[in-house]
């Protein structure tokens, strides 16, 4: 039997144990640090056709239909006045059985967690990480000792694991962003809970988008914010009223009751990957943000983690997980080079230049061929 251990309990980490779990010849263990998976919080993800043709292979579309949700477009709208710009059918990316998606993370992490309850093991936090021929050694702090065939690590942008393995050598940057989150819930007066709604505004712009056919939304704005070292290691700036005050204080022209409807609100920096780290041995693999973490402006992490899991999941099964470094690096490239662009693209503040992105946007959106390649090539795997 081939003993495989998964370290970090999120999408990536679970999505991979329940590929493995599927094949009897897999023993799974699942390492993560904290002392429980945390299904109280309600923001949103999206997931293109990507990642929801994977995720039904585990039956996600057995998921209920009060879970999740499928909006047709995206709305494109200036911050500035409200006008509306243009629109995406994402709707044409879609086939019968996987449709562009948005729901509650915690309805995913719980959808992919609930087979796995005796694969888990909690408050484990490594320490040390040996090598020895195709055998790996995983100490952890409580000094208990385990041997793997096979160590896949997806324990975040601030991978522990991925830092042993690197001598501290690869680590996050913050990328003088910093993201606003929360839940808008059902019951506020919001006008279009069916659709996509980004909003552009200068060095800003934020997204609003159904999780759930109640018609509670999911909102995550984007400004661009410097922080000083010191303050993007102090965690406890984040939790700060003043703090909070002050940041909302610098966004552009929300009306105020618009924040009114807004629960759960929360602020914290964005932490990116700026190079890739491939281990040497070939049965340690890196997934998640802990392989690569993109700025979130294209909406792709969570549907790369899954994407880029089953790409591993697959290599390992056929003996050609040699190639999975290469292969998601490519794709990873592509995807963050279009992250970079659109956040490039929805934060400008000239009237010119913005102006003529209004321009192309309505132009480009309308091109089937641009589409296809900036869009399909992504979604498409």
């Amino acid at each position: 039997m081939i003993k495989v251990a998964v370290i970090g309990a999120g999408i990536s980490g679970l999505f991979i144990a329940n590929l493995f779990k599927r094949n009897k010849k897999y023993q799974l263990t699942i390492f993560e640090r904290n002392s429980l998976i945390n299904l109280k919080e309600g923001y949103g993800i999206q997931l293109s056709v990507n990642s929801i043709k994977l995720l039904n292979k585990i039956q996600f579309d057995k998921l209920e239909s009060s879970e999740k949700f499928n909006p047709d477009k995206i709305n494109f709208y200036s911050v500035k006045n409200s006008n509306k710009i243009c629109e995406l059918n994402i709707s044409n990316f879609n086939t019968e059985n996987c449709k562009y998606t948005t729901l509650k993370r915690s309805s995913l992490i719980n959808f992919l967690k609930k087979d796995l309850e005796k694969e888990i093991k909690f408050d484990y936090t490594i320490s040390k990480i040996e090598q020895q021929d195709q055998i790996i050694k995983i100490t952890f702090e409580n000094n208990e000792i385990y041997e793997f065939d096979y160590l896949i690590i997806s324990d975040g942008v601030f991978s522990k694991s991925k830092s042993l393995l690197s001598k501290n050598q690869i680590k996050p940057k913050f990328n003088d962003t910093l993201a606003i989150r929360g839940i808008i819930p059902g019951s506020s007066n919001m006008p279009d809970k069916k659709n996509i709604s980004l909003f552009l505004g200068s060095n800003f712009h934020y997204v609003i988008y159904p999780v759930s056919p109640n018609g509670d939304l999911n909102f995550i704005a984007l400004m661009k914010f410097k922080l000083s070292k010191d303050e993007q290691k102090d965690y406890s700036l984040f939790n700060d009223d003043i703090f909070i005050k002050n940041i909302l204080e610098k966004v552009p022209h929300i009306n105020k009751k618009f924040f009114e409807y807004i629960e759960d609100l929360k602020i914290y920096p964005v932490f990116v990957s700026h190079d890739f780290f491939k281990v040497k041995n070939n049965n340690i693999h890196l997934i998640g943000d802990a392989f690569f973490a993109f700025p979130p402006s294209f909406a792709q992490g969570a549907s790369q983690s899954i994407e880029g899991a089953y790409e591993l999941f697959d290599d390992i099964e056929n003996n050609t997980e040699n190639k999975f470094f290469k292969n998601r690096v490519n794709k990873t490239k592509m995807v963050n080079n279009r992250s970079k662009f659109n956040q490039f693209a929805f934060h400008l503040s000239n009237p010119l230049t913005t102006l003529l992105r209004n321009i192309f946007l309505k132009r480009l959106l309308k091109n089937k061929k641009f589409l296809e390649s900036y869009l399909g090539k992504v979604y498409k795997n």
